[in-house]
């Protein structure tokens, strides 16, 4: 009898397949695993079971495809670890995109005074060059931290030392461009808005034109909030009570540009209670300036001198530590309601706005962006100006809270990182955010909104910024006390109501 010299067959087939796809969703998994626990947003209660969960489901897939020769479990479980790993891969590139994005919002630590070179328009100058030999106008007391690094650019960029004129107000250095005392200034632009605000002077950017734009960088000193207690007390209470900076700001020259704030809200927030009181000062709000050695000024102008001055402005007011910002450019807050997909802001009035022609109803509204924009900037239509814009700006916070936190917000986070990348910066660090992202998955706490507006009465007076006669809101100190005493007792833990 004849004997076949040919092997037989492996009935079971091969392992060999089987063990790749297996060893590839164990490194997708790892890779998941080691992001999730760097990233520090999943609680611990979440994260450890989901980790086992996954490791056993691998597990279960890697014996249903450990031979190729059963073929319809090693079908199936082929099938089941390709989604399973795609769900993965995804995963990873979202949290990715995620820490990235806080991040890059979290770690600004410099602002930026853009100065520019102006000569009259008519003027023929079309470089610097042209103005080597030419004195340059500037302010001797204002924002000389800005006006030094400009000058300290120009004598590098020109070799020489250029030859400066002081002059002791906007209105005497604007003249002296006029009256061509000198035939250039160097001006920070975010001045260009409040000479704008002066009689006479409205029409600035017609009469000047810019030569060259300097930058000086400076680095933004928020001071960590000092509680007394050791460095990990000091996160857990950071993270229980704060208090933070909203500013809003319309600026030419991108978010890092000191620029005027058109919003000013202060945001207390309370984790433990899960209370938010937000708590709007209007824009014209006289008061002393962090910097004005006692002179006082409107509000806005305090963000002309960076971030922290307009901190450490609403802290003296107040009376409260103001522990962290945020700011937005006006762009990037349309951008960031349209990554929303909308908002449902509510009205106290009917009106239409300024800003884009749009029309709002008493009661809910549903704003796109750019009508988001509208609503939040407008301030004319009604008779307490910009009282009820402070009061409406609050409006959207809230509606941006709500939508932020709804379920149906998670299939849109792609969207949201990219408008928030760029538009928007804080002073909270990525640690903080971590603990906050947690604590809500934890907890899946409903917030409560409350929200206070201080009010004044109108006058007229020479701000620090302006040194001529202008309207500022003085403000009523008994709305003050109120805000300090509705945002020690937020702090303090005590349960509000909204006045």
């Amino acid at each position: 009898m004849a004997h076949s010299n040919h092997k037989q067959g492996n009935p079971l087939g091969s392992a060999i397949p089987g063990g790749i796809l297996t060893g590839l969703l164990l490194v997708i998994m790892a890779v998941l695993d080691v992001l999730l626990v760097r990233s520090a947003l999943l609680p611990i209660k979440y994260l450890v079971p989901g980790m086992v969960l996954l490791l056993a489901l691998v597990v279960l897939l890697g014996v249903m495809t450990h031979r190729t020769g059963r073929t319809g479990r090693f079908a199936f479980g082929t099938v089941v670890s390709v989604l399973i790993g795609v769900v993965m891969v995804y995963g990873i590139i979202a949290l990715y995109m995620l820490t990235n994005t806080l991040n890059s919002i979290t770690t600004v630590t410099t602002e930026v005074s853009n100065v520019g070179v102006y000569v009259l328009t008519e003027d023929s100058a079309e470089t610097l060059n042209d103005l080597e030999e030419e004195t340059f106008g500037i302010l001797s007391e204002l924002d000389r931290d800005s006006t030094d690094g400009a000058i300290e650019q120009l004598n590098e960029d020109l070799d020489t030392e250029i030859a400066t004129a002081e002059y002791d107000s906007l209105v005497l250095l604007v003249e002296g461009l006029y009256n061509q005392e000198c035939r250039a200034i160097l001006l920070n632009s975010a001045y260009l808005d409040v000479i704008a605000e002066i009689d006479g002077y409205t029409d600035i950017e017609d009469r000047i034109r810019e030569v060259s734009a300097l930058e000086v960088e400076v680095e933004v000193v928020v001071e960590e909030p000092d509680t007394g207690e050791t460095e990990s007390e000091v996160s857990s209470a950071s993270a229980t009570a704060f208090t933070l900076y909203i500013s809003g700001i319309d600026s030419r020259n991108g978010l890092k540009a000191k620029s005027r704030s058109d919003v000013n809200i202060l945001a207390t927030v309370n984790t433990q209670t899960h209370q938010i009181l937000l708590v709007s000062t209007p824009r014209d709000y006289y008061v002393p300036l962090s910097i004005s050695n006692g002179a006082k000024d409107k509000l806005t102008h305090a963000g002309i001198y960076g971030v922290s001055v307009s901190m450490d402005t609403l802290a003296m007011l107040y009376g409260i530590d103001v522990d962290y910002y945020f700011r937005v450019s006006f762009e990037g807050f349309e951008e960031i309601v349209d990554a929303l997909g909308g908002v449902s802001v509510y009205s106290e009035y009917a009106f239409t706005s300024t800003h884009g022609g749009y029309t709002f109803v008493e009661g809910y509204n549903y704003v796109n962006g750019a009508q988001a924009l509208g609503f939040a900037r407008e301030r004319y239509a009604f008779a307490s100006g910009d009282r009820q814009r402070g009061k409406n700006q609050m409006a959207l916070i809230q509606a941006m809270v709500k939508k932020a936190l709804s379920p149906e917000i998670l299939v849109k986070y792609a969207s949201i990182l990219s408008a928030v990348d760029g538009n928007f910066e804080t002073s909270l660090s990525y640690d903080l955010i971590a603990d906050l992202v947690s604590d809500q998955l934890s907890t899946g706490a409903d917030w409560e909104i409350i929200s206070y507006s201080v009010d004044g009465s109108n006058g007229s007076a020479v701000p620090y910024s302006m040194s001529t006669t202008a309207y500022v809101m003085i403000p009523d100190e008994e709305t003050v006390a109120t805000a300090s005493e509705l945002m020690q007792a937020v702090l303090d833990g005590e349960v509000i109501s909204q006045p």
